[in-house]
């Protein structure tokens, strides 16, 4: 009996990307029926909608999708596809495994490194809630509640136990934002205290990034707000060869496996913003 996934090509070299991914997926042999379906520029010229009605719809019922990139304005327009998907479908968390390939020549290719990085996908300033205080001074809110750390916290943790890793960090700037990051960070840790052999550590984000940079074979698995988790999980991509060899799942997946869902719909990204 086939599998039937939504495909979303997206906007752009999104199209590209998406048949090239249907191709390799096919090759593998599996009995994969897709479903294609528009979100973004072309849906918005064709359609009306940026996501049209259809898009969710198609997830609902397939519950699994893969998806190329979708313009985002920089500096005004409309609101970033993804981030409308993840609020949308409650997809919380953004996993992405960082391991270096064989034979892939980059400027680590001496180093095993197999990392996980665990992104908390739906709040922290991707929230997108901005307003103009008065000329010249723009506001934006960076939300972070516990709901959301304690469930990505447990997603890193759960993972760990089941791959049988033995270290977390979690990545924060606690030092500043003590009471937004002060938060996550404290659910971080009543989760860590759940998980007994597994070590558990943070550190301040510009200090984990000199730290990856530096000596990356260190780390095994990262737990991160959104906006940390967005910047670290492309330079950890960057360790290994780049966005295409990091491959991300959202939300959070057996690596070696297929996609366990943990939410209403898992989405597969070719390339993650």
């Amino acid at each position: 009996m086939a599998h039937l996934i939504t495909l979303i090509p997206g906007d752009g070299i999104g199209p590209e990307v998406a048949d090239a991914t249907v191709r390799a997926v096919d090759a593998t042999g599996a009995d994969i029926e897709w479903e294609r379906v528009e979100a973004g520029l072309r849906a918005l010229a064709e359609q009306g909608q940026l996501i049209p009605d259809e898009v969710f719809a198609s997830l609902e019922m397939t519950r699994v999708g893969l998806k190329g990139p979708t313009a985002t304005p920089i500096g005004g327009g409309h609101q970033s596809i993804n981030v409308a998907l993840r609020k949308k479908l409650g997809l919380y968390t953004n996993f992405r495994p960082v391991r270096m390939l064989p034979g892939l020549k980059t400027r680590f290719q001496d180093l095993a490194l197999d990392l996980a990085i665990f992104r908390e996908n739906t709040e922290d300033l991707y929230s997108g809630l901005e307003h103009e205080v008065v000329p010249g001074v723009v506001e934006s809110l960076k939300i972070i509640t516990r709901k959301a750390s304690t469930k990505i916290a447990r997603s890193a943790f759960e993972w760990s136990r089941r791959e049988s890793r033995k270290k977390v960090v979690a990545i924060h700037k606690a030092n500043i934002m003590k009471l937004s990051d002060g938060l996550f960070l404290k659910c971080c840790r009543d989760v860590a205290s759940l998980f007994p052999e597994i070590a558990y550590s943070e550190l301040i984000v510009d200090n984990a990034c000199m730290q990856l940079v530096m000596r990356p074979e260190t780390f095994d698995v990262l737990v991160l707000p959104n906006l940390y988790g967005d910047i670290i999980s492309d330079l950890t991509a960057g360790l290994v060869g780049g966005l295409p060899i990091a491959a991300t799942t959202t939300p959070s997946s057996r690596p070696s496996t297929a996609p366990r869902p943990i939410s209403r719909a898992s989405v597969w990204q070719t390339r993650p913003r």
